[in-house]
């Protein structure tokens, strides 16, 4: 039997030494496409560092701040390192970084954070939503996509200051594979593309999926009939997509991993689609806890997803303006 191993950012390691995992973070990503204008009356508050007189905003506004949205700056990366070494000091042992391509992924910031707190990272290949992709990403073919994917996982990326391997890391992870809803014809290919890439190298792949809760259930019906493999597959988000349990178990049923990866935000306002509304912890917890009563406890992943200041426990300055 073959010996099994997860690409890490600073080489191969046993699955055996994982350790507790967060299963879908950022150390640092381009958010910007995702600005949102702040309604009136706000904007005089939030565009500035987050104090005690406008971090009330910043947390139901979150995307209208471009400074909390900013999440790939020095202030940024340092603050990211405090909270990983808080994660290690708990108890952590692992933290997979789904920042993919079109969000700016910064696999030598992973390298060195590995380095300095001493715990696993696994970096992510594959393509954000269609929104922040160029025109000639866009214009890929699943042949070109599936070379690219297949390169980083089995051959690694050269790396400016890494010391390992030849200055190469290799991608453990297919993902954070976005889209939107409807499903773009870039992102269907995208997705047809993991899931060849999966089905030969046998690799995991985490899903990205748009506003709508048919937006799961669409990914999966492409993924399995491009020949992917449910088992080997994270559906992410599913604490702002599938809110009532009767479709958290109907999905739970096409075998593939259910990911809860927003704790920690307790904001009932989800900005980012208005027509729905944000979970809290308790709501997750609860969900949780019905899928674990159905016999689906092995197939349940938690995570934080952090990709803006405000939620980074060492960025915060809490302080009055003068």
């Amino acid at each position: 039997m073959e010996k099994q191993i997860v690409n890490s950012v600073c080489g191969p390691i046993d699955p055996k030494s994982l350790g507790f995992t967060l299963t879908h973070e950022h150390f640092s990503l381009d958010f910007e496409k995702f600005y949102a204008s702040p309604p009136v009356g706000v904007e005089d508050y939030i565009d500035d560092k987050i104090t005690l007189n406008n971090v009330g905003y910043v947390r139901q506004y979150p995307y209208s701040s471009r400074f909390n949205i900013n999440f790939q700056d020095d202030e940024t990366h340092q603050a990211v390192l405090k909270d990983v070494t808080n994660f290690k000091h708990s108890g952590g042992g692992t933290i997979v970084e789904n920042t993919s391509h079109g969000l700016n992924r910064n696999l030598e910031l992973m390298y060195q954070i590995s380095k300095k707190c001493n715990i696993n990272v696994i970096a992510g290949t594959g393509h954000y939503v269609q929104a922040v992709q160029t025109g000639s990403v866009i214009n890929s073919t699943i042949e070109e996509l599936t070379d690219l994917y297949t390169k980083e996982i089995l051959f690694g990326v050269p790396v400016v200051g890494c010391d390992d391997h030849g200055g190469l890391i290799k991608c453990g992870i297919i993902g954070e594979v976005g889209s939107s809803w409807p499903i773009t014809t870039f992102e269907k290919k995208a997705i047809q593309a993991t899931a060849e890439t999966q089905s030969i190298l046998k690799c995991p792949v985490s899903f990205h999926p748009g506003r709508d809760k048919k937006a799961p259930f669409e990914i999966i019906r492409l993924y399995l009939e491009a020949g992917g493999n449910a088992d080997k597959c994270v559906m992410s988000h599913l604490d702002r997509t599938l809110l009532h349990d009767e479709d958290l178990q109907e999905f739970a049923n096409l075998g593939t991993y259910c990911q809860f990866d927003l704790f920690g935000t307790e904001c009932s306002y989800y900005q980012l689609n208005p027509t729905s509304y944000m979970q809290s912890d308790e709501q997750r917890l609860n969900h949780i806890l019905e899928l674990i009563n159905a016999g689906c406890s092995d197939k349940i992943l938690i995570s934080h997803d952090i990709h803006t200041k405000h939620r980074l426990v060492n960025l915060i300055v809490l302080k009055n303006k003068n």
